[in-house]
């Protein structure tokens, strides 16, 4: 059949290759249009109770997570010249074209009780530009008789000081978010060379954005960094030209119908899609090795091109098929789970790992046809000196040191089982960042300084409409709030019941020590300027600044359900659960549940949940795809035997690798859990390749297992070892990353290569042969 198939395609080459032109054509047209999706919370599945929880939050107040913070520390901060460059950035920022408000110590309000209104009318209590310090002094003053703003804009402690930057969240949620902040950086750049002052920036919409760009401006320059040491690599083993631009086309028109595949489903480019592309490559490359290889042999032994093209797609066209095949597999299975992110990663990995071999099958011998013969220098990798002896020395292996081959095995997979157990699944925020990092230690700044600033929601159901403003409620919510600042992990939690201490020190006319939860007889009197929020007050600029605007952030429009918001460190996804079963225990403790319902939501907790539901889908797709592709392989061979053969060398690779990052100490997580999937592709990859090629040699040699054995490791060996080389090449660039997560991709899949190079060279050959019966007997 496959003979036939090389036939077919060399007689009919041309056309074929123009509706390959023109079909790639067609998809690089749907490729231009690609998108990138902003989306971080579709890692979970819709109906995921903390993603159903977090979208119920969203629809009542609009969202979390949309405030980028900037930090001063300095004790000139009250210095009128200092303060008035201060008050010249909030003016600034707030013609950035995407920020909607500023919170920040120059625009600072206090409430003053106007009892003929009764309202709680807002005063500026700063009057910059100042020429006085002693009117700054003075204003200072009224700003530090407030604790509602202690802790959370200055800590007087350390002098450091924070501005809260509102984003809007469709811009940064959209292709904009980079022109956003970059917008508000250059402000804050501009006035820290005016002051000579460091300034700290954090907040989830700087980081993601700011990780975001980075990540994806090392993709690129990784992706073509692995192709141009691939092409180098290929040339100097083939010295060839042609072949070498042959095999970059190849893996071109992958990538490029990767990409227009995930148009044409309607998809957009996320964190894991956008890994297609390199995977492609891997994929592509190992196609072409062995085609070219297989075309060279054949040339040397038939001395006729077309001869030996039939004999290239008749020999390797099964062989490439069932590889892919099983690859496809692997990363297809992700289309099973219950993630949106997971399942279009499986579905356009799938179908394009099976696009690649029908662009390899027809491009590859079609070209060949056009160019002329080999010449002995393309070919002279195959009589390497240095390959000669290596694959001398692993027949000696496996025909005279079985014993020490299964020994060292042995030890290594023990040690290596050993160090599983030490492997931790953990994710922060800021995963993979250098420690000296200014993202990372800005917002370990933060987190010192004011307690951290990834968002937590919780939520507080009173079950009846215009429930939280009974006494009950409000003494319940606050003595939550007491408890979760007094952790370690946490800022000062924010909810209507502060606005309320806020508004009863007004009423007092600004005692600090009024600062307090209102006792009953408080809120009869308080009652009058407790209205709604139409009836709020427009101060002289027409900025609606009135009390109601203060507390409505953290009551949905019934008064029946309160928000209590927490900035909190990045305690990483193994410890969040720890906190949140805390704080949920002192809720359970405090608030009864037949009246009060109790939600912890909010962005920070998606994102991390997301992560680690990603890992736990990449876990139990990689044992779904172990098994498909043992149903695959034994259908392949038919012998149970020879599956049992073919899957301990594909283990020991992943065990060893999952092994070496326990002892070495890292996590578990969405880019170190995805090497299993690429090695187990490539590895499984080899295995196909040496055992259809042993098949295949075996009724060519009496069905003698010695000798076909021999033959195998000596021709199928060369290209398994180039392979293996130019695929190490492609991957330990990313060695180079500045990210944790991209580096450990690249130096554990390169080891993961060498490993599972090591284990089909010289492992399986040695189960062969020692499950054959005899040496020399017959299968």
């Amino acid at each position: 059949m496959w003979y036939q198939a090389g036939k077919f395609i060399l007689k009919h080459r041309f056309p074929l290759l123009v509706l390959l032109a023109l079909a790639t054509g067609f998809m690089g047209w749907q490729a231009s249009k690609v998108q990138l999706s902003y989306d971080f919370t579709r890692a979970l599945p819709t109906d995921n109770p903390k993603y159903q929880d977090y979208q119920a939050f969203l629809k009542k107040f609009g969202g979390d997570g949309n405030t980028m913070v900037i930090g001063i520390g300095s004790e000139k901060f009250y210095n009128k010249e200092f303060f008035n460059e201060l008050a010249d950035l909030h003016q600034r920022l707030k013609k950035v074209s995407g920020v909607t408000d500023i919170l920040s110590i120059p625009e600072v309000v206090t409430l003053k009780n106007d009892s003929i209104t009764k309202k709680l009318v807002p005063e500026k209590i700063f009057h910059y530009p100042y020429s006085s310090q002693a009117l700054l002094d003075s204003d200072r003053a009224v700003l530090e008789n407030l604790p509602f703003y202690r802790g959370l804009l200055y800590n007087a402690d350390s002098h450091s000081y924070l501005l809260a930057v509102n984003v809007n969240k469709d811009t940064i949620n959209s292709k904009s978010r980079t022109r956003l902040i970059n917008d508000i950086m250059h402000e804050v750049q501009l006035f820290e060379k005016k002051t000579a002052s460091t300034v700290h920036s954090s907040g989830l919409p700087f980081i993601r954005t700011t990780i975001g760009n980075r990540i994806k401006n090392e993709m690129n320059w990784f992706l073509a960094g692995s192709l141009i040491l691939l092409v180098i690599t290929m040339f100097l083993f083939f010295r060839s030209f042609s072949a070498t631009v042959m095999s970059l086309v190849v893996v071109s028109a992958g990538v490029i119908w990767s990409l227009g595949t995930i148009v044409l489903l309607g998809y957009k480019i996320t964190l894991l899609t956008a890994l297609i592309p390199p995977l492609v490559v891997v994929i592509g490359i190992p196609n072409c090795i062995y085609f070219l290889n297989k075309y060279h042999t054949a040339y040397i032994d038939q001395k006729d091109k077309y001869k030996a093209l039939v004999t290239m797609v008749g020999r390797m066209g099964i062989v490439t098929l069932f590889c892919n095949i099983a690859a496809a597999i692997g990363f297809a299975v992700f289309a099973l789970t219950h993630s949106d992110l997971l399942k279009e990663f499986g579905e356009v990995a799938g179908i394009n790992i099976m696009v690649l071999f029908f662009i390899s099958l027809i491009f590859i011998p079609a070209v060949l046809s056009y160019l002329p013969p080999p010449e002995e220098k393309h070919t002279r990798y195959l009589e390497n000196a240095l390959l000669e002896k290596i694959l001398l020395r692993i027949e000696r292996w496996t025909f005279h040191h079985a014993t020490w081959v299964y020994s060292v095995t042995a030890v290594i997979t023990v040690l290596a089982v050993i160090g599983i157990f030490r492997i931790k699944s953990e994710g922060f925020i800021v995963d993979d960042l250098p420690k000296k990092d200014k993202i990372y230690t800005d917002l370990k700044w933060f987190e010192q300084e004011f307690g951290g600033v990834m968002p937590l929601e919780i939520l507080v159901d009173t079950k009846k409409k215009k429930g939280i403003f009974r006494i009950a409620p409000i003494n319940k919510i606050d003595e939550l709030s007491a408890y979760i600042a007094a952790d370690s992990s946490t800022a000062r939690p924010l909810s209507f019941v502060e606005g309320l201490k806020f508004a009863k020190q007004a009423y007092f006319d600004g005692d600090s020590l009024s600062y307090t939860v209102p006792y009953e007889s408080d809120m009869v009197f308080m009652a009058p300027y407790l209205q709604s929020k139409n009836d709020s007050v427009k101060t002289a600029d027409n900025r609606n600044k009135g009390f109601q605007k203060l507390i409505s952030t953290f009551m949905d429009s019934s008064q029946q359900v309160a928000r209590i918001s927490v900035n909190m460190k990045d305690i990483g996804s193994a410890k969040l659960p720890v906190l949140l079963n805390d704080f949920q225990k002192k809720a359970d403790e405090i608030f009864d549940t037949a009246s009060y319902k109790i939600t912890f939501t909010g962005s920070s907790i998606s994102f991390l949940e997301g992560s680690s539901f990603i890992i736990k889908g990449l876990k139990e797709s990689i044992v779904w795809a172990f098994a498909l592709i043992t149903l695959c392989m034994l259908y392949l061979f038919r012998s149970f035997r020879i599956l049992v053969c073919s899957l301990i060398p594909n283990l020991i690779p992943l065990v060893i690798t999952a092994g070496l990052m326990g002892w070495v100490g890292i996590s578990l997580k969405p880019s170190t859990v995805l090497v299993f999937s690429v090695a187990l592709g490539i590895a499984i990859d080899v295995t196909i390749r040496f055992l259809i090629n042993y098949k295949q040699e075996l009724p060519h040699y009496n069905n003698q297992v010695s000798q076909t054995l021999v033959q195998t490791i000596r021709h199928t060996g060369i290209s398994i070892i180039y392979t293996s080389l130019v695929l190490i090449a492609g991957f330990i660039i990313f060695c180079f990353s500045d990210f944790g997560g991209t580096k450990a991709l690249g130096w554990l899949t390169s080891l993961t290569l060498v490993v599972g190079t090591l284990t089909n060279l010289i492992l399986l050959p040695v189960l062969i042969l020692s499950t054959s019966g005899r040496k020399n007997g017959k299968k």
